[in-house]
């Protein structure tokens, strides 16, 4: 093994499984971010933890409500991937400059996404503070799944989103 600097062993972290964070405001606006750095964290309670920037609007969001959906993004979704992740929802309206539809969620106030491979509706249960991020552990109230859609979409770095087709599905 070679040793070199922090950022050039980060770039071998490709591909990184992508998730869209669906948060909303107090009156019920939604907003919308893609995260790198999500994970499942527990199996009883279900669980699903989302790290987040302290300096991002989801952040404040998230940290009013307590509430988020997570999104496996499909193919279907990619080219809009990017965009919620240039513009801040303090600017922009992001679902309405995207191709997504919101649908109701069952126990949260964030909606899903419509032609998501997955959605898993969350209840904040735990924070930590991480450097600049926060990590919100999320509850999973309930899950969603696509009839259609099976495969999720991955950064492969560089910008460029694609998916990595799983033959187990």
């Amino acid at each position: 093994m070679q040793q070199v600097n922090i950022e050039e062993a980060r770039k071998r972290r490709y591909p990184l499984g992508i998730v869209l964070v669906v948060s909303c405001d107090r009156k019920g606006k939604a907003n919308v971010m893609p995260a790198g750095w999500s994970m499942d964290t527990s199996i009883d309670p279900p669980m699903w933890a989302v790290s987040v920037g302290r300096t991002r609007y989801t952040h404040k969001l998230i940290s009013q409500t307590d509430e988020f959906v997570v999104v496996f993004p499909s193919e279907k979704q990619k080219e809009d991937i990017l965009y919620t992740g240039t513009h801040s929802g303090r600017n922009v309206d992001k679902f309405a400059n995207c191709n997504w539809k919101p649908i109701p969620a069952r126990k949260v106030r964030p909606p899903l996404i419509e032609d998501s491979v997955a959605c898993l509706e969350c209840k904040v249960s735990g924070k930590l503070d991480t450097g600049d991020h926060t990590i919100f552990a999320g509850e999973i109230v309930a899950a969603h799944v696509s009839q259609e859609y099976k495969h999720r979409v991955y950064n492969v770095g560089k910008r460029v989103f694609k998916v990595l087709i799983n033959e187990a599905l």
